[in-house]
């Protein structure tokens, strides 16, 4: 007997993965497999244009990689082709004669690229060396090995996707030509006047237009391309041709299975077909007479069939408003509703323009009955989704006409105004709800963190503004902004999180790895530590370390001087120290005759002026720990006396101040990490300019973080009140581990604390609203037990048991 109901994709593409993700999220359990003709998990067709134009890698247009379906149980075949459909038995026969049954099937075949009847070209058979359809990844990396090897490309349409063609190709390098069968570019979408713009910013790109062209033959010599032959009699050179006039339904396998097709399979409100249990998505489906081209109503026909396919009638598909916001060759543009239909094919329809041909902005609106039922912006999308909302609400713009395209400023268009079912980002078809939904639901803080998990604004990214508004609104004062953050460094350009989670997603494990796959191959001084940190962050010891990768201090464990020379500062646990130990370093400075030796502020011995080649020695000899001041990481926990000897003392400074400093010794940070502990409230250690601070008060212990007393002065600021050490170990452990995971390099607590918020902070480390607290106090617990001495186990040093002064004080071994 069968537990699970069998169901089958046909199709590894956008529409297809974005039913089976909504199907996973309704915890229907199903047993699933997926067939996908291409040799690549699910991915991003959108961005196509850019892996083309090289802006883009193929890693970073991936949806679902290979882990996604392992972990959700999904069988994959990758290259398989589906040859029948037998809808009596319900089973499916795949190009390798292998029989699947189904309970259930989804039908997510996408469309094929039209060829146009030109000489030349045979539609049944492969297209000759040199021509290309720009419809799938492996078009697009034939095209641009091509590419490498050419010097002239005419692109055949001039609709969305032949702009992009071109323009990815002019990146190449190469000479490129448009040539256009109507009489304006993009007429599906643009007027007259629009598509007149268009065409002077697109020959400003380089790219040459040719309208009212039909293409007639292919001229071939020797098996070679050499150009083109049009029907009005002109000839142009190429030795590089791309097809891109338009798509068609891929229907053939429904049809032959006997389901009902016109131009797509034939589906209703609930994306079922003719066929029971038989359901469609995708471009290969026509519903209410139309087919989608593009992304977002797909994105709603996938929920709709998910729902449907899990037995939850309560969602339908009713058509979508036609609403695209992209970028053409690089120029914003939005069309909204069936523009090209202009007043003519719309009974009682006006327009209200306006155009500035040398800024290059259109904006186009088209009234009915006092309604708006179309729009176009072109060069300035400002106002598109409070037409957007006009449109689909059906409001009454008779009041409004005067001032609906007289620059209406940004802040009119607020996202708290808008319903929960306004689409926010158009390439996927996401709304407002989703978003709001995912936040709350998920305790979602960035903009990236959003696309993670909504695909919002992972195509042309012009819903940015409108999510970093939802976040703003959602998570109040607590939300910081995520644009604005500074690169890591020119050598890779971007900010310090996206680098974290590129090189979490790739598993790059070295610096020259990480410069070689995401930079510019060799780095600098800047970023090339700062990389070497994020390294050990994520990997701990489990990377390969590169020593070219370090900063000068790190090189050789220890601080050095103007004169060349180098400190030497052992650690001296809450700055509690022996006779043994005071009288190990005396007889080094007396040996190795140093210069100076020095207190310092965070009650330890520094011993100036020692020389390169003495380091490994000194340290030797010394038989201490290093007390990593020279380097960016835990340093010292300076104490007070506290209860055990001070009249104010109030609590035991001093076990709790040796507890932290043994405990976090050397840990790695984004930036130096001071700690003090005082005994009451007096402060004496100097608790409140510190990174982390505790003092401890009658009924427990105050604990402090973000502050700081360089430069700039920044007093702590309370974090919580516990009452045990236990609980001051625990919790200075859990932020410190959030700290380094989400602080950017050389980001001091004080500017993390000012930057991400307090309040923010607690929320995450105290009330684990984000449910992370675990996986941080066990990744602290980890990085603890990785801790190695730099010298000691360099050079196999022997360190001696230490015992406290303080004879009821012991003091862990090292």
């Amino acid at each position: 007997m069968q537990d699970r109901e069998r169901l089958i994709v046909i199709g590894n593409g956008m529409s297809g993965m974005a039913a089976v993700e909504h199907l996973l999220e309704k915890k229907k359990e199903m047993s699933i497999t997926v067939f996908g003709a291409e040799p690549h998990v699910n991915y991003n067709r959108v961005l196509l244009s850019s892996v083309l134009s090289g802006e883009t890698g193929f890693d970073e247009i991936i949806l679902n990689p290979v882990e996604w379906y392992e972990s959700h149980g999904i069988k994959l075949h990758l290259k398989a082709s589906i040859t029948k459909i037998d809808t009596v038995n319900k089973t499916i026969i795949s190009d390798r004669d292998e029989v699947f049954p189904y309970d259930k099937l989804l039908i997510a075949t996408g469309s094929t690229p039209f060829i146009p009847p030109v000489k030349g070209i045979e539609s049944d058979k492969a297209l000759p060396p040199g021509i290309f359809t720009f419809r799938n990844l492996d078009d697009t990396r034939s095209m641009i090995e091509w590419a490498h090897r050419s010097r002239k490309a005419i692109v055949i349409g001039g609709g969305l996707l032949g702009l992009e063609a071109a323009r990815g190709l002019v990146k190449q390098g190469l000479e490129v030509t448009v040539a256009h069968l109507m009489d304006r570019l993009m007429e599906v979408q643009l007027d007259a006047a629009a598509a007149d713009i268009l065409k002077k910013e697109i020959t400003r790109l380089g790219i040459q237009v040719l309208l009212s062209h039909c293409a007639d033959e292919i001229i071939m010599e020797d098996g070679d391309l050499k150009g083109i032959h049009f029907t009005n009699g002109n000839i142009h050179e190429a030795d590089m041709i791309v097809i891109a006039t338009g798509i068609r339904s891929n229907v053939r396998l429904a049809m032959e299975a006997g389901l009902t097709v016109n131009r797509g399979i034939i589906v209703n409100d609930y994306m079922e077909t003719s066929v029971p249990d038989i359901f469609a998505v995708g471009e290969c489906v026509e519903h209410r007479g139309t087919v989608y081209g593009i992304v977002a109503p797909l994105m709603e026909q996938s929920k709709v069939a998910a729902a449907a396919i899990a037995g939850d009638r309560t969602h339908s598909y009713k058509g979508s408003v036609v609403a695209t916001k992209l970028k053409v060759a690089g120029i914003p543009l939005a069309s909204i509703g069936n523009v090209y239909r202009g007043v003519g094919g719309i009974v009682g329809g006006e327009e209200i323009v306006y155009s500035d041909r040398g800024a290059s902005v259109y904006k186009k609106l088209i009234v009915q009955g006092g309604r708006i039922v179309a729009a176009t912006l072109f060069g300035d999308l400002n106002g598109y989704n409070r037409y957007l909302g006009m449109i689909q609400g059906q409001e009454d713009i008779s009041l409004q006409r005067n001032t609906l395209l007289l620059g209406q400023p940004q802040a009119t268009a607020s996202v708290a105004s808008m319903p929960d079912s306004a689409t926010i980002c158009g390439c996927m078809g996401v709304s407002k709800g989703e978003i709001i939904r995912a936040i709350e639901g998920h305790g979602l803080t960035s903009k990236q963190e959003i696309s993670d998990k909504t695909r919002a604004c992972t195509s042309c990214k012009g819903c940015a503004p409108l999510i970093e508004q939802i976040l703003q609104d959602v998570l109040g004062g607590e939300y910081v902004r995520q644009e604005g953050q500074p690169l890591l460094c020119e050598c890779i350009p971007m900010v310090w999180g996206d680098v974290r989670r590129e090189v979490m997603a790739r598993g790059l494990k070295s610096v020259s790895q990480i410069l070689n796959t995401i930079g510019n191959g060799t780095g600098c001084d800047n970023c090339r530590p700062a990389l070497n940190y994020m390294l050990s962050e994520l990997y701990i010891d489990e990377y390969n370390k590169e020593s070219d990768a370090l900063l000068i201090n790190d090189h050789f464990h220890a601080n050095i001087q103007k004169d060349e020379t180098f400190s030497v500062v052992p650690r001296i646990y809450g700055g509690v120290t022996t006779s043994d130990q005071l009288r190990r370093i005396a007889d080094v400075a007396d040996k190795y005759r140093v210069p100076m030796v020095k207190i310092t502020g965070g009650q330890r011995i520094d011993l100036l002026g020692i020389g390169k080649e003495e380091l490994p020695s000194v340290w030797s000899e010394l038989g201490m720990p290093s007390g990593h001041a020279y380097t960016k990481a835990v340093r010292t926990c300076k104490t007070c006396v506290g209860s055990l000897f001070c009249r104010y003392g109030v609590q035991d400074s001093i076990t709790l101040g040796i507890e932290m400093e043994q405990r976090y010794q050397g840990v790695p940070c984004p930036g130096k990490l001071k700690m003090a502990v005082s005994g009451c409230p007096r402060n004496c250690a100097e608790t409140a300019i510190k990174d982390v601070g505790v003092i401890g008060i009658k009924t427990g212990w105050e604990i402090y973080v973000g502050g700081n007393g360089g430069v700039k002065v920044r007093l702590a600021e309370l974090f919580t009140v516990v009452e045990t050490m236990e609980e001051a170990l625990d919790i200075t452990g859990v932020f410190i581990q959030y700290y380094r995971e989400n602080a950017r390099w050389m980001e001091r607590t004080s500017h993390f604390v000012e930057r991400v918020g307090i309040e923010h902070i607690r929320e995450v480390v105290l009330e684990d609203k984000h449910g992370i607290v675990e996986r941080l106090r066990k990744r602290m617990d980890e990085v603890v037990a990785a801790y190695k001495d730099p010298w000691i186990f360099k050079h196999n040093g022997k360190i001696k048991v230490v015992s406290d002064p303080i004879q009821h004080l012991p003091v862990k071994a090292v």
